[in-house]
């Protein structure tokens, strides 16, 4: 099955979305910052990426950058609260090829994660 990782730095919002995936038969991985994204991305080469934009040390558009530059084929998929239209754009114009927005629907999550996979 395919591997995951989830990164946000509210531990709720990460373990719930852990959870879902698991459920479903996703392999999870988790990060609480972008640069610890980073680096698990770099060792563990996940199939799927769910990026929160704002986070501490290092943000998700950031991160994502940083992703993007390492492997071009990179699968992410932003992870933003309402109201953060302009950060959502400029990640899909970096390399992002899906946002959810918070709260999370879990369905639409699994949609995200599926269509990143597929």
């Amino acid at each position: 099955m395919a591997r995951v990782l989830v990164v946000d730095d509210a531990i709720f919002a990460r373990m719930r979305c852990a959870r879902l995936l698991t459920d479903n038969g996703y392999e999870v991985d988790e990060a609480s910052n972008g640069a610890e994204a980073l680096a698990k991305y770099k060792q563990q080469k996940p199939d799927a990426v769910l990026l929160d934009i704002t986070m501490p040390d290092m943000d998700g558009l950031a991160a994502l950058k940083q992703i993007i530059n390492h492997d071009p084929d990179a699968r992410v998929a932003m992870v933003s609260a309402m109201g953060q239209k302009s950060m959502v754009v400029e990640a899909l114009e970096v390399g992002a090829k899906d946002f959810v927005v918070k709260p999370f629907d879990a369905a639409r999550v699994l949609q995200a994660v599926q269509k990143l996979v597929s």
